[in-house]
């Protein structure tokens, strides 16, 4: 379910009023010798296919830190709710999970909707939220700025500009169309792509809309060859983004460039779109990493997981387990006085960078930085760098 800003933002206040009845007086979720934190994931909807995935690198990373001791002594227990991609449902959940089972911290919570509709809550009740799979601008303005949510999905807007301030001058583009999903999301896509076609003089060919979900492109594509553009910007997620190629390539369009933003530069799209995918450009925000790469912290995990699960981790798996990484290692910093408080001064001094990551990062206003991309092309079924990060 994608909501609008005005949306967002009036659940946002109802959730934060909401919050403050949720929380008992003392610190919740940190005892003796445990540390309970939860999450909601969409368990039964639309995004339910990718759940496994989140799910189970967030229980590898845990149950590894549980193995080695756990942190300051206490083992990290996880409880999972279904969201279903429903906003009320995650309300819902989230009350759950502060009421009755006291949690410390939410953990990789899924969707911007869901994240939206509860992260209100969530921190007014003085729950830490850490890593939300959520356009983070967006929750920051929903959190009401507060200390305890720390994000650190990039933000589509400020790397969709990265991206086209670079590219625009190299590809020598000169009519670039947009095709952007109504909400959030889009709007965030577009706000990084206008200053960048201002910066270079130009001005947007085309646009067109879609809703969530749609899967019949024909007429977005067809305003995009009307006015002749040269390069799309698909504001698009995984299976959007196969469709708007299906329909470039159903047309015999092949002097025209797609790029894609992060969402859709995803291994599942080359996978899914498999011939209809071939040439499409992504902007690309962390490391992919084939079956068979040799990048020891890459091949570590791999192993791992595959050892647990049966199954080779895609990169949603593998941004699940560094961030839950970035959790603990932030729960370790900040002492064996467990407070919201000490994790927040604790993860602000943390530095991260593993098999996933461009560079170390930190976090600035609670959010992960720096936001460094590459230029990525889909080659031969996989995602080929065309740059370097920058």
């Amino acid at each position: 379910m994608t909501l609008n800003r005005r949306q967002i933002l009036a659940g946002s206040a109802a959730a934060l009023a909401l919050g403050a009845s949720l929380r008992p007086a003392r610190a919740a979720g940190v005892h003796s010798d445990e540390i309970v934190i939860g999450t909601h994931l969409d368990l039964s909807g639309p995004a339910a296919a990718g759940m496994p995935a989140l799910r189970n690198a967030t229980e590898l990373a845990l149950a590894e830190a549980n193995a080695a001791g756990g942190v300051h002594g206490r083992q990290i227990r996880l409880i999972v709710e279904d969201n279903g991609s429903q906003p009320q449902l995650a309300v819902r959940a989230v009350q759950k999970l502060i009421r009755s089972d006291e949690v410390f911290a939410l953990l990789n919570p899924f969707g911007s909707g869901t994240n939206a509709a509860t992260i209100g809550q969530a921190v007014q009740a003085g729950t830490v939220v850490f890593a939300p799979w959520a356009a983070s601008s967006v929750m920051h303005q929903v959190a009401g700025g507060s200390d305890l949510l720390f994000t650190t999905v990039q933000n589509y807007n400020t790397t969709m500009n990265s991206a086209l301030t670079r590219m625009l001058p190299e590809w020598g583009v000169e009519r670039l169309g947009g095709i952007y999903m109504e909400g959030p999301f889009g709007d965030l896509i577009h706000a990084g792509v206008t200053p960048a076609l201002e910066a270079a003089g130009l001005t947007e060919a085309a646009t067109a809309a879609y809703r969530p979900g749609d899967i019949d492109f024909s007429s977005q594509v067809a305003r995009m060859r009307a006015a002749n553009v040269d390069t799309i910007v698909a504001a698009t997620i995984t299976r959007e983004t196969v469709g708007v190629m299906a329909e470039v390539k159903r047309l015999g369009w092949d002097d025209v460039r797609v790029l894609t933003a992060i969402p859709g530069r995803s291994t599942v799209v080359a996978r899914l779109g498999g011939a209809d995918t071939e040439g499409l450009y992504g902007v690309g925000g962390w490391r992919l990493h084939s079956a068979d790469t040799t990048d020891p912290g890459a091949r570590a995990f791999m192993d791992a997981y595959q050892a647990a699960y049966g199954d080779i981790p895609d990169e949603n798996a593998a941004n699940a387990y560094s961030y839950t990484k970035w959790f603990l290692a932030s729960l370790e910093a900040a002492g064996a006085d467990l407070t919201a408080e000490s994790f927040t001064e604790g993860a602000r001094q943390t530095r991260h960078s593993d098999f996933t990551t461009y560079a170390e990062a930190g976090f600035e206003n609670n959010h992960a930085m720096p936001e460094l991309v590459s230029i990525d092309r889909i080659e031969g079924g996989a995602w080929v760098p065309q740059t370097e990060p920058f």
